[in-house]
């Protein structure tokens, strides 16, 4: 059972009647093309199109292409409502919260309302219209005009709005910055353009007596005495609560606000009272208690705590003592702070970079944020489930991931996602909704903006896995950049512009609504110049005001060049990792839901054109050129680093080509990540690596370590190891031709250990060496809280050259490292074991052998044992057999793995869907690693 279904709960005392428009029968019709199917709430045009056999599978070949006309389409959603009261004391209104996009409302045939805005809530009142009705089941008819055309129409009214055509990232429909709408939806490097349109959230029928109101929205916060946004507070200080609770109707004055605070796991209650400092606007009402700042247990997100959760309810209370409404949120104690201040003299004596810190704070404490970015999951949000979430939560949790950065242009997360990750403990960075993009500043677009983002920060608020508002997406490192190399002369405006809607009318939104959260303009910056609240606007940004010599900012990092894939002295320095990636296909078991047979090849035309990067940047069908340089990025580095498959069987050879493609994109992110998390001991003092990108949103070569049906690519098996708390990292420098290896932690106690290096053949023979230089050692070692320690530096060039020179070819650098620490917020000591590898040849050129490979399931331990009896085995990988693996999806506990000559490996496994077809899978499962690449 979805146990989050507890966490908010808003009810009235009193007689409210409600029609819930999700329970209604609806239809769906386009009189032009002579289209009437059932319809549904929340629902989108394609789904219901889809359901009904007038359309094929979106996702399915090139549908992207082929649907466009339903984008181009205008559609009808009309339903009869029945049972209303007519009562003349009675007060009728609509409710929707979430219509996309561009809606008419008719009620009996009268207007009701426009909306031009997929995210915000919106009420109508239409009493009058339902008393004039003579139909006693009167017809709701919502009308939702085109998209695409409506954008374009938009734009040609707002000419003095234009930019530079290569200001403006377009996919390929256009104009998506007139909009308040997905931006995805236009289309998108890892997505396609579907651009639907649909009642795609709950909305309802509420009546309302007199005296009755009914609750819209809250917005609750918690935050310590004395707190102020982007700054940390006092750990010691007392809690405050304020409550702000939106309201149809009007609450009668006089009211009041109680409230009771009850533990939820053990359903004690923790405290009552009520609420002081109360304001009624009639609409809204909101009061303020303090809280004892000792008297709750903290939450803290996955691997730095327990993720406790309190139920927090409040009444409104008439003047009589009346109970006129109520809500229940479950929320959790917390500070949460984006730390931007500048580095102390202490810092830097202690051998940190100067300038200014760009990391969290949990509850007063620096963590390494570990984790990556979240997209939509599906094309069509109604039909994302809290399931699907759970799914992709529970996965980012088995991959020691504690931070999700919830990327801006998809749509703002659903109640239950935020539900989930305070449950799991998953932190999420989130954004409103704008990306790669110039925006208009026209009064009735920046009213839109702020309605939107006011209602999103009060709706979510409450929740203790929210991390952060961000503006949008890359507006500085992408937008402000591109200004300035391109068309100096714009900067001004453009800058002007910015900061007119991301600090004068979103930083507001956030300001005005909480003191427990931090916020930044854009998702990649080199933070704030200063903040002062004495200013209206507190925040004076950076850009481009840095001293030589000093680090500001996180860092977003993309390089399609695979021959500087390893090449750390590519990597950028910065405190913080947002962004960074490199695509790769999924597997041939995702690519057979979604292409025929007859095109499951490498370079069929429709593998290419579902690839979009790059973008067609427009409309045309045929975006070969550009989506072949990308089929290219992936073959080159396939070709470069490893040894390329050329199979008999096609399909077994395209198989074997996705996977290798998977083999690179792990090998890449492993190497960033490592690099950045040993930043932690560096001058850089870097603090956080999410990396591009969790999940796919279809079956289509991208960035994603989760496939859609859940499956995991090498990346996330790989991430997942590389993620772990204390780990070896031997870091190779192609400029320099050395190795340092590094024991990293990111614990926040002192870690003691010893880790042993040395190097291997391929035949699993141990390679001896009596020079002291080769890096072959046991090494005892000590790293410092959130630290890094340098173990060993091999000069690897050195190494592989001259007469009594290492062969290159014929061995691997084998790292193991063994450490007892304390885990945050336990007393307990952990052992704590990592291995890690690096091969001075690409496995290219490498002389690889058979590593003899082997692979049973023990069923008394439920688990798969692997044993490699011949040599050495790179990248090994337990799969399913043929005849399971489209059929049956699962996740084993450690894949991707080195298997030394000898060695045995016991992997656990988890199943996320069987399709109730294929009983037995567990002996027919298979082991291969990269030698079987050379097999035919």
């Amino acid at each position: 059972m979805y146990t989050a279904l507890l966490a908010t709960f808003a009810a009235s005392a009193s007689a409210a009647s409600i029609l819930d428009l999700s329970e209604t029968v609806w239809t769906l019709e386009n009189d032009g093309r002579n289209i009437s199917v059932p319809g549904k709430v929340p629902s989108h045009t394609h789904l219901d199109l889809y359901a009904s056999h007038v359309i094929d599978d979106p996702h399915y070949a090139l549908n992207d292409f082929d649907l466009r006309w339903v984008a181009q389409s205008d559609w009808n959603y009309t339903t009869q409502l029945s049972g209303l009261s007519t009562e003349e004391n009675v007060k009728t209104f609509l409710l929707f919260n979430g219509l996309d996009t561009f809606a008419d409302i008719r009620l009996c045939s009268q207007s009701v309302a426009t909306t031009n805005n997929q995210f915000r809530q919106y009420f109508f009142e239409v009493t009058d219209i339902l008393s004039g009705c003579q139909d006693r089941s009167p017809e709701l008819q919502v009308e939702f005009d085109s998209a695409p055309r409506v954008a374009e129409e938009i734009a040609n009214q707002h000419l003095d709005e234009k930019w530079p055509e290569d200001m403006q990232l377009v996919f390929e429909f256009p104009h998506r910055e007139y909009m308040r709408k997905e931006q995805s939806d236009f289309g998108w490097d890892w997505g396609p353009a579907f651009a639907p349109a649909g009642i795609w959230q709950k909305a309802w029928v509420i009546q309302l007596h007199e005296d009755e109101i009914y609750v819209r929205n809250t917005l609750l916060d918690l935050y310590r005495e004395g707190q102020l946004n982007n700054l940390p507070p006092d750990q010691t200080a007392n809690w405050v609560l304020n409550v702000s609770v939106d309201v149809i109707g009007v609450v009668p004055e006089g009211a009041s606000m109680k409230f009771k605070i009850v533990d939820f796991a053990t359903q004690e209650q923790v405290t009552s009272g009520d609420l002081e400092d109360v304001t009624n606007k009639g609409d809204v009402i909101t009061g303020s208690a303090i809280l004892a700042a000792d008297d709750y247990k903290l939450w803290y997100p996955n691997g730095l705590g327990k993720a406790d959760l309190y139920n927090i309810t409040v009444e409104i209370v008439s003047e009589s003592g009346e109970t006129l409404s109520f809500v229940t949120k479950r929320t959790g104690f917390r500070t949460i702070v984006l730390n931007l201040g500048v580095v102390s003299d202490e810092e830097i004596a202690m051998g940190v970079n100067p300038g200014n810190h760009w990391h969290f704070e949990i509850n007063g404490q620096p963590f390494y944020a570990k984790g990556s970015n979240f997209i939509p999951p599906d094309v069509f949000w109604p039909r994302v489930t809290p399931d699907r979430i759970r799914q992709l939560f529970n996965a980012a949790i088995a991959g020691n991931q504690n931070m999700l950065r919830v990327w801006s242009s998809g749509a703002y997360s659903p109640d239950f996602m935020y539900d989930i990750a305070d449950e799991l403990g998953i932190l999420l960075w989130s954004e409103f909704q704008f990306a790669d993009a110039f925006y208009p500043v026209y009064p009735e677009f920046l009213e839109n903006c702020r309605l939107e983002t006011e209602y999103q920060v009060r709706r979510v608020n409450h929740h203790p896995s929210l991390a952060l508002w961000a503006g949008g997406n890359e507006l500085e490192i992408y937008g402000l950049l591109v200004v300035r190399y391109f068309a100096p002369e714009l900067r001004d405006r453009f800058l002007h512009e910015y900061e007119i809607l991301f600090l004068n009318t979103l930083l507001p939104t956030v300001y005005g609504n909480s003191r427990s959260i931090s916020y930044i303009p854009s998702s990649t910056t080199n933070g704030y110049l200063s903040i002062n609240f004495s200013n209206p606007i507190p925040i004076v940004q950076r850009y481009d005001n840095a001293t030589p010599g000093s680090i500001y900012g996180d860092t977003d990092h993309y390089n399609y060049d695979p021959f500087q894939a390893f090449n750390l002295s590519s990597y950028p320095i910065g405190r913080f990792a947002n962004e960074f990636g490199y695509h790769s296909m999924p597997s041939i078991s995702s690519w057979k839901q979604a292409v025929p047979e007859e095109d499951l090849h490498f370079n069929s035309s429709t593998i290419v054109l579902r690839n979009h990067h790059y973008p067609a940047r427009g409309l045309n069908t045929s975006n070969f050129e550009a989506s072949g340089r990308g089929m290219a990025e992936m073959t080159v580095a396939a070709q470069v680093y490893y040894p390329v498959p050329s199979k008999a069987d096609p399909l077994a050879n395209f198989s074997a080509w996705c996977h290798t493609t998977q083999i690179f994109q792990a090998d890449y992110y492993k190497s960033q990540i490592q690099f950045y998390r040993a930043g932690s001991g560096k001058p850089e003092h870097q603090l956080g690596s999410l990396y591009w990108q969790l999940e796919d949103i279809w079956q289509a070569p991208t960035w994603a370590g989760i496939e859609y049906d859940g499956r995991w690519k090498m990346l996330h098996n790989v991430a997942k190891d590389i993620y772990q708390s204390v780990i070896i990292a031997p870091l190779w420098n192609l400029t320099t031709g050395t190795l340092q290896v590094y024991a990293v932690s990111d614990l926040w106690d002192e870690v003691k250990g010893t880790a042993s290096l040395g190097w291997i053949g391929w035949d699993g023979t141990i390679v001896s060496l009596d020079d002291a230089s080769s890096g072959a050692a046991d090494i005892d070692f000590t790293i410092g809280p959130l630290n890094a320690t340098l173990l060993a530096t091999l000069n690897i060039t050195e190494l592989t050259s001259g007469p009594a020179a290492l062969d290159a070819s014929e061995v691997v650098f084998v790292a193991n490292l063994t450490a007892s620490g304390t885990p945050p917020n336990t007393e307990a000591t952990k052992t704590y074991t990592h291995t890690n590898w690096f091969t001075p040849t690409p496995l290219s050129s490498a002389a690889l052998v058979d590593p003899g490979l082997s692979v049973e399931y023990d069923d008394g331990a439920d688990e798969f044992v692997v044993r490699a009896e011949k040599g050495t085995s790179m990248w090994t990988w337990v799969v399913l057999g043929d005849d399971d693996i489209d059929d049956v999806v699962v996740t084993f506990n450690d894949n991707g793995f080195l298997l030394r000559k000898g060695e045995e490996r016991r992997v656990g496994y988890n199943v996320i869907n069987d399709n109730g077809k294929r009983d037995g899978w567990e002996d027919r499962v298979k082991v291969s690693s990269i030698w079987d690449n050379t097999l035919p």
